[in-house]
């Protein structure tokens, strides 16, 4: 990314050789595109459209983000993220795993990730995990989604890199890796001179890890996830960010959609869900 400031501001993303340019003034944005174009072959493609295989249409509200096969699918992490564990030494019910993942996006192809007009003045984190889930080693899976604004810019589904003797031990560790990407977000926004000013607001379903985000004693079983704990708890103190418990039901169905299977009517219902806020 490269930022160009004076009396007006504009933002360069480059990839290899794609570019997205955008700045506060049609002057600004010309004068830079000549001055790229003297120094590169360049050709000017108009208003961003596709970027790295995501097909851009805007709309009304927004944009509408797509990609074939689908892009913005969060509750198919779980199921992609399980898939791609055995990418290296494949078998039979991996493939046929595959397939069925392939083939639902082949029924989903208009699917997509709506980007909203929104405020950019608060960034909320939802965090899960699955104690124990992986059959194989019993590692578990955490999950996180960040919003900025009423807009989904951020998610993850993955299996722990060690095991976690408690679901307090899992979940803290999912705490700590939301945080880490809710704190770089806020430095990329600050560098962007979109500074928030509220404190990041985590939303946690177990009671546990939210007591040791706050809590300054230091227990004997707590000595493994140490460096977890005094991260967290520092942007804590510092007041950057909250921890929250998760009470509502659907909330807690729709974030358990990063770390675990999901059945055909959940699925439906969380779609339907989505419809009915649009």
């Amino acid at each position: 990314m490269f930022e160009y400031r004076g009396s007006d501001i504009a933002y360069i993303l480059l990839y290899v050789d794609d570019i997205i340019l955008t700045a506060s003034s049609d002057d600004l944005r010309r004068s830079i595109m000549a001055l790229l174009s003297a120094e590169f072959a360049m050709k000017d493609l108009g208003p961003l459209s596709y970027f790295l295989g995501i097909a851009v249409t805007r709309n009304a509200d927004g944009l509408f983000l797509s990609q074939n096969p689908g892009t913005g699918r969060p509750y198919i992490s779980y199921a992609v993220q399980q898939v791609c564990l055995h990418m290296h030494d494949p078998r039979n019910e991996h493939m046929a795993a595959l397939k069925r993942i392939l083939r639902y996006i082949q029924g989903s192809i208009d699917f997509g990730l709506h980007i909203y007009k929104s405020t950019v003045n608060s960034l909320v984190s939802y965090t899960d995990a699955d104690w124990g889930g992986c059959p194989d080693n019993r590692h578990s899976t955490s999950g996180y989604c960040v919003f900025l604004g009423d807009n989904l810019i951020s998610w993850s589904s993955k299996r722990q890199p060690t095991f976690s003797r408690s679901s307090a031990e899992a979940e803290y560790r999912g705490v700590a890796n939301v945080v880490s990407e809710s704190c770089w977000i806020r430095n990329l926004l600050l560098e962007l001179h979109c500074s928030i000013q509220k404190a990041t607001l985590v939303y946690c379903d177990n009671v546990s890890a939210i007591y040791l985000s706050g809590n300054p004693v230091q227990h004997q079983r707590t000595k493994h996830i140490e460096m977890d704990i005094h991260f967290v708890r520092e942007k804590v103190a510092r007041g950057e960010l909250y921890i929250f418990t998760l009470v509502n039901k659907v909330h807690l169905q729709f974030w358990s959609l990063l770390c675990s299977v999901l059945k055909a009517v959940h699925i439906h219902t969380l779609v339907k869900l989505n419809e009915d806020d649009n």
